[in-house]
């Protein structure tokens, strides 16, 4: 297959995917793959199985590609194919929930610097590290890689680019609980798709639905939750978006838990749980878990609660997520002070602690804890961040919490 033949062949396939026809364009871009000699050709068509395969949640298979793009990379000796080359592998641990080997495949882009196709790819490369320290509960890391990739797209009036930032920042916001930024941002991803993007995928306004409805059901605003949810869920299932699918039920089960519908919620979280599996999403699998475990508690079930508590320590453990741990020491603290359990009590409570000191889940202000409960937040240059009313109250003359590490242990 030449050069010419190829590229009408890659055409092919992104029409069909395009009219939702997955399938048939898969086995296109297979042939291609299979029958072109040309390097740029099977690059791209490689590039092509990748999105497809990342958007249908079949992450093995993604990564996969990725792994034999590089390969063809290096045949192509252009730097600019190897730094989009490592950007997919990062990409694919990051599905896989491999966020170390995701910030060291993200390192080694920002490492092949120079041209300005690696230039342009840095925005990604710093969203995806962004998401792999969220998983990881590094949360000032995070929050430094995020606002990177947004000065990325603002620098670049990359408008797509921008709109999957905010919605990781509503990510990020809603977990450590300010939940007027965690439903701003995927606010401001829904203006964007509704300003620029006509000719985008459907999967944006999915997303940035999806992320108002996660913050609209923990502000308590619950049909508003379920109107976003319902919407998101409509667009995944149409263009069979195994992986969003997954978590519109995982939230459709949270809004059914928080109505204390639990009759409801236990078929969606199973059904959650299922995708979950099926795709590998660990850290989807111990948010489904934890929406178990408080529907057990609510029955009163406290030893059904604990088996489901087991099942998700073993994943967060294995996945190095903090902030999973930390909150089912917390659950578990509850338990076992309704069982009257003392010893087990006392060594989640102290297991908690740790976990709010290894993240800095604290203001370096007042002292009180970030994400136990609604608070706005706000952060400093260096991605610090704390109460904003203690910010408002007490100003600042630098970060106390930069003053603190900046000093020699020896003085501590």
């Amino acid at each position: 297959m030449g050069q010419d033949q190829t590229k009408q062949q890659i055409e092919k396939g992104l029409h069909l995917y395009q009219s939702n026809q997955t399938e048939k364009a898969l086995r296109v871009w297979m042939r291609v793959l299979e029958k072109s000699a040309d390097p740029a050709g099977r690059f791209r068509v490689l590039g092509c199985l990748i999105t497809a395969h990342a958007e249908m949640g079949r992450y093995k298979d993604m990564l996969k590609f990725a792994v034999v793009q590089i390969d063809t990379a290096r045949e192509l000796e252009d730097p600019d194919y190897l730094t989009e080359s490592y950007l997919n592998l990062a990409r694919s641990n990051e599905k896989l929930c491999e966020f170390q080997k995701t910030i060291s495949y993200c390192k080694t882009c920002l490492n092949m610097q120079g041209t300005t196709v690696s230039l342009q790819l840095n925005g990604q490369v710093s969203l995806s590290m962004g998401n792999a320290f969220l998983g990881l509960s590094i949360f000032q890391k995070a929050l430094e890689c995020f606002e990177k990739a947004l000065r990325y797209a603002h620098n670049n009036d990359d408008k797509m680019l921008e709109c999957r930032v905010c919605c990781s920042l509503g990510n990020f916001y809603a977990q450590i609980k300010d939940y007027e930024k965690a439903l701003f941002f995927p606010c401001k991803a829904a203006e964007l798709v509704n300003d620029y993007g006509k000719g985008w995928s459907l999967k944006y306004r999915a997303m940035s639905q999806y992320h108002m409805a996660v913050a609209y059901r923990k502000l308590g605003r619950l049909a508003d939750a379920m109107d976003c949810c319902e919407e998101s869920m409509k667009i995944a299932l149409q263009h069979g978006d195994r992986p969003l699918q997954a978590l519109c039920l995982l939230c459709f089960a949270d809004i059914h838990r928080s109505r204390k519908d639990m009759q409801t919620a236990f078929p969606r979280y199973d059904s959650s749980m299922s995708i979950m599996t099926e795709i590998g999403n660990r850290l989807g699998l111990i948010q489904v878990l934890l929406g178990v475990t408080k529907c057990w508690m609510i029955q009163k079930e406290l030893d059904k609660a604990l088996e489901s508590i087991e099942k998700a320590q073993e994943l967060a453990e294995g996945l190095g997520n903090k902030l999973g741990l930390l909150k089912l020491h917390c659950l578990c603290e509850r338990i076992y002070r309704t069982k009257g359990q003392q010893r087990e009590l006392r060594d989640h409570v102290v297991k908690f602690h740790e976990c709010v000191e290894e993240m800095e889940l604290y203001c370096g202000m007042c002292g009180e804890s970030i994400g136990e409960k609604n608070n706005q937040l706000q952060a400093l240059p260096c991605s610090h961040f704390f109460h904003l009313k203690c910010l408002q109250t007490n100003g600042t003359r630098g970060c106390p919490n930069c003053r603190r590490l900046s000093v020699k242990p020896g003085y501590v």
